[in-house]
């Protein structure tokens, strides 16, 4: 969680345990790159599709802003997700060793509708979730050092 109204920090956690299915108590700290901002970190443990579960129970709020990573697990890619108030939810497959994968079909129709080169380079831009990185990108680095919490899902 990047960024959380501290009114809505308890409320956040209920969600969490709603998916996870057992006590969420995270470690809010000041979010310093917003005012009245407060963010936690989140390593958590779950069934593949918790992830996706967890985006759909915090995107409620379109005032957060948050991203989640579902790690790859056997017969599973990884997915990222991504929320930035004013843009929705970004979300993207994700190899194994963290980047962002883009289909040969999402190529095949980018290259076929793009007018120009600025047009692809803009596209293939949407296709990594860019302009949800740079929203977030201060917000991340504002973060470094923080205290992580873990959730395991009651299974």
């Amino acid at each position: 969680m990047h960024a959380c109204p501290k009114a809505l920090c308890q409320h956040v956690d209920w969600a969490l345990e709603r998916v996870i299915g057992g006590p969420v108590s995270l470690s809010w700290a000041e979010q310093p790159a917003q005012h009245g901002a407060y963010r936690a970190e989140v390593a958590w443990t779950g069934a593949t599709g918790t992830g996706a579960k967890l985006v759909a129970a915090l995107k409620s709020w379109p005032m957060l802003r948050f991203e989640v990573t579902e790690e790859p697990s056997q017969g599973n890619d990884g997915e990222r997700m991504a929320y930035v108030p004013g843009q929705g939810v970004f979300r993207a497959p994700m190899s194994a060793n963290g980047d962002l994968m883009v289909t040969e079909q999402q190529l095949r129709h980018l290259a076929a509708t793009a007018g120009s080169g600025e047009a692809f380079r803009h596209g293939v831009n949407e296709l990594l979730g860019a302009s949800w990185d740079d929203d977030l990108e201060v917000y991340r680095h504002a973060g470094d050092g923080a205290p992580i919490s873990w959730l395991h899902q009651v299974v």
